[in-house]
């Protein structure tokens, strides 16, 4: 019976801890988010310097060319990793709502219990009262 009554608060223990854990992975899915529009944006200042009639600039078109590669290449890994951490995001909450849900459950089956208690020593002391007082007359 204890047992039963502690599995509510384990589980509501475990909740918490689990949506610990889906706020660690959003903020992980944030910062890659944002690490990911500072290479876009990066992209975009070198492609404006690829095409700009500054001869400073058509100088270094070979440069700019390579890093806009290592740009691209860099905001694939970094889709890749995002996806990731999208998925992980979802399965973190999924966990989540699944142990929310079981520790519903077993609060309900405590209180449920708890009241079945209560009239059973309800019960108990509605059918101990006439013998007692049987008892005290004799």
């Amino acid at each position: 019976m204890a047992d039963e009554q502690n599995r509510s608060k384990k589980l509501k223990r475990l909740v918490s801890v689990q949506r610990h854990m889906e706020k660690m992975a959003e903020h992980e899915l944030a910062a890659t988010t944002k690490h990911r529009a500072e290479v876009a944006q990066s992209m975009e200042v070198v492609i404006q310097a690829i095409g700009s009639i500054d001869p400073i600039h058509r100088s270094f078109s070979q440069n700019y060319a390579e890093r806009f590669g290592r740009l691209t290449i860099k905001d694939g890994q970094l889709e890749n990793i995002q996806q990731i951490q999208e998925m992980k995001v979802l399965r973190e909450r999924t966990k989540g709502d699944r142990l929310e849900e079981h520790m519903k459950k077993a609060r309900e089956q405590e209180e449920r219990q708890a009241s079945d208690q209560a009239i059973y020593d309800l019960l108990e002391i509605t059918f101990a009262a006439p013998a007692s007082s049987k008892v005290q007359s004799s």
